[in-house]
């Protein structure tokens, strides 16, 4: 799989000012008073709840300008909730979608300008920024952000959306605001939490939830021969009366084959049954392998 797509379910926040950086190690779950002008940052943006609001790809500009990339669904309401707590800091907030168009580059499009980064790394290309996401399904992936890509070949929006699912990142839409905390879908497996930085919103609750071996719930990657999206519950055979779990990102299979899906499930539901689509007689799951490994509690694993 190999090219660039636009990405028009995404949208961009600016953060500007001297205080950018610190106003937002304040709010989300990663460290922004680290991040350098070579890297870009995986965070969640929480309730006091520790539900996430928002998932964000975020880099530096500028020195005193940081761009966050989120699913364009959230970033209406997101923008105006971390308005509110702005107050005194020295940092401007902003809409910034429609001054830096975003693609995603696959394949041979993203090793021309990645190959050498490691993930998470970011580099200025004339004004523009790349930032080296982490595979999917084995192929390298990259954000290109600021201008549109020179001469790849087009990647359709359904097939990039593919590769985001099979990553394993999570990303935050409309339909699954404040339904999760990071770790049930993984976050910090994948980048998305710094447990050493200190205070945000709903800090407590999330190093309550890594701490204390209270997680029940883990994201895995599904197939499924239908469609599938955001929102949807899964059921189990074992339980049919109560959801077992959640869509957290669905697209359609390049094979044209239903979806894949990364979905929230308990761990109990993993061993035994089948895990089913929409309601208790509906398609059934084929769980796939993520890329990475996901910790489960010794009884669920076993």
């Amino acid at each position: 799989m190999n090219g660039a797509a636009a990405l028009a379910h995404w949208g961009v926040i600016r953060a500007h000012g001297d205080d950018a950086a610190s106003f937002l190690h304040s709010q989300l779950t990663s460290d922004f008073n680290a991040l350098g002008m070579a890297e870009a940052r995986l965070a969640g943006y929480c309730s006091a709840k520790g539900r996430l609001l928002a998932t964000f790809v975020a880099w530096r500009a500028a020195p005193d300008e940081i761009l966050l990339a989120c699913d364009a669904g959230v970033l209406a309401a997101t923008l105006k909730r971390l308005s509110m707590f702005v107050l005194r800091a020295r940092c401007k907030l902003s809409d910034a979608t429609a001054e830096v168009p975003l693609a995603g580059l696959a394949g041979s499009a993203a090793e021309a300008h990645v190959a050498d980064l490691r993930v998470w790394g970011k580099r200025d290309l004339d004004g523009a920024q790349v930032v080296r996401l982490p595979d999917g399904a084995g192929v390298a992936r990259a954000l290109l952000a600021g201008r549109a890509p020179d001469g790849a070949e087009a990647l359709s929006l359904d097939a990039w959306r593919w590769l985001e699912v099979e990553s394993g990142v999570p990303s935050v839409e409309a339909a699954t605001t404040e339904q999760f905390v990071p770790q049930m879908v993984n976050l910090e497996l994948v980048g998305g939490v710094d447990f050493q930085k200190g205070c945000y919103p709903g800090q407590e609750v999330v190093a309550r939830s890594q701490y204390r071996g209270t997680l029940k719930r883990r994201s895995f990657l599904f197939d499924v021969d239908a469609p599938a999206r955001p929102g949807q519950e899964l059921f189990h055979d074992s339980d049919p009366g109560q959801p077992a779990g959640l869509v957290a990102n669905a697209a359609p299979r390049p094979d044209g084959q239903g979806a894949s899906l990364l979905a929230e499930v308990k761990l109990a539901a993993l061993h035994g049954g089948t895990l089913r689509l929409g309601a208790a007689d509906g398609p059934a799951l084929r769980r796939q392998r993520l890329p990475y490994a996901v910790p489960m509690d010794a009884d669920e694993a076993a």
